[in-house]
Parts: structure tokens; sequence; C-alpha cells
């Protein structure tokens, strides 16, 4: 039930995004949901993609930077509190959220939150026992 990122880190410099983007389109990778974090000098680029073997190897053959974390895909009611019932189940458990974004589903009530946690596989575990929907990355990366 874990979904896998690709992380890139890059200059941060105007166009460099746009390098990125445009292999990704060249080879036909389609990004499903992506998130920028930078600093003064270099960004982190997180991105749930298509096919992320592809993408790792033609990113490092162009000269990037690349890893690979292994992240928690959870739905979420697009309603007030969706977020927080999934955050004090992890609270309740003591389990950090290092980081997280959104993926938006087209014509649903319900958004995807991309999770990285400090305990990957305990807050698996205690998200589904309370009946909360954690997506399979092979159905996140063809939403």
């Amino acid at each position: 039930m874990k979904v896998e990122q690709i992380s890139i880190f890059m200059e941060n410099k105007a166009g460099r995004l746009a390098e990125v983007t445009a292999i990704l389109k060249e080879h036909g990778v389609n990004i499903r949901a992506l998130s920028l974090a930078d600093t003064a000098d270099f960004g982190v680029l997180r991105m749930i993609v298509d096919d992320t073997q592809k993408t790792d190897l033609i990113l490092k053959k162009a000269g990037f930077t690349v890893g690979k974390t292994e992240v928690v895909a959870v739905e979420v009611m697009d309603t007030p509190g969706g977020l927080h019932d999934i955050l004090e189940v992890l609270r309740e458990k003591n389990i950090n959220v290092e980081y997280m974004y959104a993926f938006v589903q087209q014509n649903s009530d319900r958004a995807v939150m991309i999770f990285r946690f400090d305990d990957v596989d305990t807050a698996i575990t205690h998200l589904s026992a309370r009946g909360m929907t954690v997506v399979p990355g092979k159905r996140l990366y063809s939403m």
C-alpha cells in the first residue's frame, strides 16, 4: 500500500523546473501529483508519476540527482474536517508527519493526501484499522 515518490534535487534558478518537465514530456511521463520546496540555493521537487522507474532513469541520464522515497496516499473526504480526521488518528498513535501534499481527483467528493511519515508501516496499519482508505500505488499512478 506504499507509493513510490521521485525526489529531484536541483539548483534554485530560473528555468530549471522547466528542464525537468520538458524531459518528462519528451518521454511521455505523466505527473500525477507534485510538491516543490526550496531554499535560497536548491529545491526539492517531489513527484508521483505514472512510471517511476522510467522517470528515475531519464532524469539521472540528464544529470539530475534523483531519489526514491516510500510515501502513503490516503483518501480524505473533501469536507471541512476531512484532513483533521486523518491527523487525529496519527496523533493518537504518536506518528509524525514529515511532509504532505494533495492530489485532487476529478469528479469526486474525495481528495488524496500524500504523506511521508516517520513510521510508514505503523501509519498504514492504524489508518486502515480506522477505516481510512490507503490508496495503492498502482491505482494512484493511473488516476
